[in-house]
């Protein structure tokens, strides 16, 4: 027996074994949804065929690249929908996922909210793919998740928009150096005014960033006024940054500003 003969035995056996072995563990721990449990083949990618149609809808559709918001291709002027031109926002662009909506809403909030970390990889997908279909992509040479306070970040455990933005960035292209120095109020429950309000002059940058003339993406889980995301810009704008733009996973509130 030559030893090409040899080789494509031990191969075989090999490939063999490693078959049995998945499927002996599938056997033992049936692969299941992240979202619904139910159970799903290994080539689903992690969501059931249900959950995975619903997330379709949340993310397919036309979009505002200025702000984010629905809206037809056709409605768009200079970059701009109609309701984005005529209301003040300090980033210069956005990349989103979806809406917030349905299994996409349910995800983010057990993300956020429950504890449920290991979603960061299929939200991170999300938020790539959307980063790879806007136009600023290539020339972003910072990322820079949007921070907790100090005092939130413990209640929590974790920031969750650092948590998508490993995923987003290159080694060594994630600053914290943008910092949350005021404690705020949790936002869902004001209105855009007083959102804003809430956190004006909350976010400030560390001595010594290296902000000034860079291409910086802000990277958040939800935006619903935009007012997180356009303080944030004024901040890092202040600081130097030559353009400021947004990745987000979902933006909710369509009618809200």
């Amino acid at each position: 027996m030559n030893a090409m003969t040899l080789r494509d035995i031990f191969y075989g056996v090999r490939r063999f074994g490693g078959a049995a072995f998945e499927g002996f563990n599938h056997l033992l721990w049936p692969a299941v949804c992240d979202w619904c449990r139910a159970g799903v083949l290994e080539t689903d990618r992690r969501l059931c065929r249900d959950c995975w149609n619903e997330l379709l809808e949340c993310t397919s559709g036309d979009y505002c690249p200025g702000c984010g918001k629905d809206a037809s291709k056709y409605a768009i002027i200079d970059g701009r929908c109609a309701n984005c031109q005529s209301a003040k926002v300090n980033f210069d662009g956005i990349a989103r996922a979806g809406v917030y909506d349905s299994v996409l809403r349910n995800l983010i909030l057990a993300f956020k909210f429950q504890d449920r970390t290991e979603l960061g990889g299929l939200l991170r997908e999300l938020a790539e793919s959307a980063l790879q279909g806007s136009a600023f992509g290539e020339e972003i040479e910072l990322f820079v998740p949007v921070p907790l306070h100090w005092r939130r970040r413990l209640e929590r455990g974790y920031n969750q928009s650092h948590l998508i933005c490993k995923g987003l960035a290159p080694a060594g292209r994630i600053s914290t150096d943008l910092v949350r120095i005021r404690y705020t109020q949790r936002q869902w429950s004001l209105s855009p005014a007083k959102r804003r309000k809430n956190v004006a002059g909350a976010f400030a940058v560390r001595r010594g960033h290296n902000f000034s003339g860079k291409t910086i993406c802000l990277v958040d889980d939800i935006t619903t006024s935009h007012a997180t995301l356009n303080e944030c810009a004024k901040t890092l704008h202040a600081a130097g940054a030559g353009k400021v733009v947004a990745c987000v996973v979902a933006v909710a509130a369509q009618d809200t500003y």
